[in-house]
């Protein structure tokens, strides 16, 4: 098939890294978060070194404008999964540097436009998002019909953050409607599975952490005074009813509910020293200043990150 990139960017830097041309047609767009609030030049950046061994197709900085890193016609190495990358277009957005990794306004906007374009250039009319991996990895979409994935499901990471994770039925309604596809229900109207609900944030986080454990996609919203903890964002309520089940047989006390609210933030887990100088040493901080502000805004701390850099490459 024939590969084009999008009209939307206004910045290009491509990257070396990358397999060269698909296997797979497009069928997938995989959104995720970059930690901090990075210019679309600098995610780029982020991907220039070949030691790095990673990168997107997309970068949408913090002001909305949008970077190409990677050619559509080529696999990026985003997801930690050869085959979804085989077949996703890949998008890094520029997000807060702790959970839930939020987002402001404009990134969100130009990440609607942007999978908006990707969609009308591969003849698609729906975006779907079933808030399931295994239904998700396992559906064949029809011709008009493109999936969202996310990177959660192939690694232990958390990305695209929750912020964005409570939203993806958002952005698939939004993107179906722009489409002219038949429009899903609004993000209220969702069907989510619920798992807890909490005065104490402490101890939301503590369920939170038990439903991870457990195997599940979870995440965590503040509505109405309470710390909820839910699962999923399904726009049938038997595909809900099929997850409560799930969560139950897992002795979770679940039920379904219409009600979300706004991603609440949990405690960041922290990496030892070790881990983040063997990152610094792949090149995934950076370099410079660059590397020593957004260390310090993540929260380590720069000298000693750097003393067991030298130590380890002494």
């Amino acid at each position: 098939m024939g590969y084009t990139n999008s009209s939307l960017i206004s910045y290009t830097q491509l990257s070396p890294n990358h397999s060269g041309q698909r296997t797979h047609s497009i069928d997938r767009i995989t959104p995720h978060c970059v930690v901090g609030q990075l210019s679309c030049e600098s995610i780029c950046g982020c991907f220039t070194s070949p030691s790095r061994e990673a990168s997107c197709n997309y970068g949408i900085g913090t002001d909305g404008r949008i970077s190409l890193c990677v050619e559509e016609k080529n696999r990026s190495w985003c997801s930690s999964s050869n085959a979804n990358d085989q077949r996703a277009i890949t998008i890094e957005c520029a997000s807060d540097t702790t959970e839930p990794y939020a987002m402001n306004d404009k990134v969100y906007a130009s990440l609607i436009n942007l999978c908006t374009d990707i969609c009308k250039r591969y003849g698609k009319k729906k975006l779907l998002w079933f808030a399931d991996k295994d239904k998700s990895l396992n559906y064949n979409p029809a011709a008009d019909e493109m999936i969202i994935t996310v990177h959660r499901w192939f690694s232990n990471k958390s990305c695209p953050g929750n912020w964005l994770y409570a939203r993806l039925g958002d952005l698939a309604t939004k993107v179906t409607a722009n489409l002219g596809g038949s429009t899903s229900p609004t993000a209220d109207n969702l069907y989510r599975v619920q798992v807890g609900a909490y005065k104490n944030k402490a101890n939301a986080e503590a369920q939170l952490n038990r439903v991870k454990a457990a195997g599940f996609d979870t995440y965590m919203v503040q509505v109405d005074g309470m710390y909820k903890i839910q699962v999923g964002a399904y726009r049938q309520k038997a595909n809900a009813d099929s997850m409560m089940a799930k969560l139950k047989s897992a002795s979770f006390d679940a039920f379904v509910t219409t009600k979300s609210g706004t991603a609440a933030s949990s405690a960041p887990t922290k990496k030892s020293i070790d881990e983040i100088a063997r990152e610094v040493i792949r090149g995934d901080w950076g370099n410079g200043a660059d590397r020593k502000d957004r260390l310090t805004a993540a929260g380590y701390d720069y000298e000693a990150v750097q003393a067991r850099v030298n130590a380890l490459l002494g």
